[in-house]
C-alpha cells in the first residue's frame, strides 16, 4: 500500500522524479513528518542512482581507453624507429606558475587569520549548526556534528553548496578520499554562484588533522548571509 502525500502524491510518484531541485523545494516545503520522510528517502535514492550510473559509464570509459591504449601500443611496436622530444618549459608558463603560487601563499596565510567566535554566540552558533544539519541530512557520507571533525573531508561544504546549486556540479561522484578536490570545488562553486569569498584554503586545511572550528564557522557563517542576500534562504535572524 502506497503513502499518499495531500492525497495526490505517492512515494511511486516521488520515485519517478528525476531533478534534485524539485525534491529539495518539496523537502523545504514540505511541514508534515511523513511527508518529509517521504521526500528524503526519495532525495536518497535519486542520489544513489545517479551514483551507480556515473560509476557505470566511468567503467565503461576506462574499458574503452584501455582497448584504445592497447591499439595504440600495439601501432608504436611496429613502428622502425622513435622520435625522441624534449620538453621545455615557457616563459608565459613560468610566469604563469609563479602567480598561482603567489596566490596560494597569500590564501594559506590569510586562512590562519580566523576571528574568534563571540562569547554570546553560543545560541546562533547552535541554530547555524542545526540548519547545516538539516540541509544535508538527505545527502549519503554527511553526518554534521560539529564544526571541525564533520567537515574534514570536504564532503559536508561540498553537500551544503550542492543543496542550493543542485546543477553546478555532480555530487555523487565524490571521493571523500579526496578531500582538496572536495574543498577546491566547494568553495570555488560557492564563490561563483553564491558570491561567497573563499575565506578558507584547501592546502591549509588538508595540512590540518581536523579544521579549526572557528575557521570553518566563519565561513559558514558568510555562506549563509551570502544565500540570504540573494533570497535562496528567507530568515528573520541571521546566524
Amino acid at each position: 500500500m502506497e503513502t499518499k502525500m495531500d492525497g495526490s502524491l505517492s512515494s511511486k510518484d516521488l520515485a519517478s522524479i528525476e531533478d534534485e531541485e524539485v525534491l529539495n523545494k518539496m523537502l523545504d516545503t514540505a511541514t508534515d513528518f511523513e511527508e518529509r520522510r517521504i521526500i528524503r528517502a526519495a532525495l536518497r535514492d535519486l542520489l544513489k542512482k545517479k551514483r551507480e550510473k556515473r560509476e557505470q559509464e566511468r567503467g565503461s570509459r576506462q574499458q574503452d581507453l584501455s582497448k584504445a591504449g592497447g591499439a595504440a601500443r600495439a601501432s608504436m611496436n611496429q613502428q622502425p624507429t622513435t622520435q625522441k622530444s624534449t620538453t621545455q618549459q615557457s616563459p608565459s608558463s613560468s610566469t604563469s606558475f609563479n602567480k598561482t603560487s603567489s596566490r596560494a601563499s597569500t590564501a594559506v596565510a590569510s586562512s590562519h587569520k580566523c576571528p574568534s567566535a563571540a562569547p554570546n554566540a553560543k545560541n546562533v552558533k547552535q541554530m547555524l549548526l542545526d540548519w547545516c544539519r538539516a540541509k544535508t541530512e538527505p545527502y549519503e557520507g554527511v553526518d554534521i556534528q560539529n564544526f571541525s571533525s564533520s567537515w574534514k573531508d570536504g564532503i559536508a561544504f561540498c553537500a551544503l553548496v550542492h543543496r542550493f546549486f543542485p546543477d553546478a556540479f555532480e555530487y555523487s561522484i565524490l571521493n571523500p578520499n579526496k578531500p582538496r578536490d572536495n574543498f577546491q570545488l566547494a568553495f570555488s562553486t560557492a564563490e561563483k554562484m553564491a558570491g561567497c569569498p573563499p575565506l578558507l584554503d584547501a592546502d591549509d586545511l588538508v595540512r590540518m588533522q581536523e579544521p579549526d572550528w572557528k575557521c570553518v564557522y566563519t565561513y559558514i557563517q558568510e555562506f549563509y548571509r551570502c544565500l540570504v542576500e540573494k533570497g535562496l534562504v528567507k530568515t528573520k535572524k541571521r546566524p
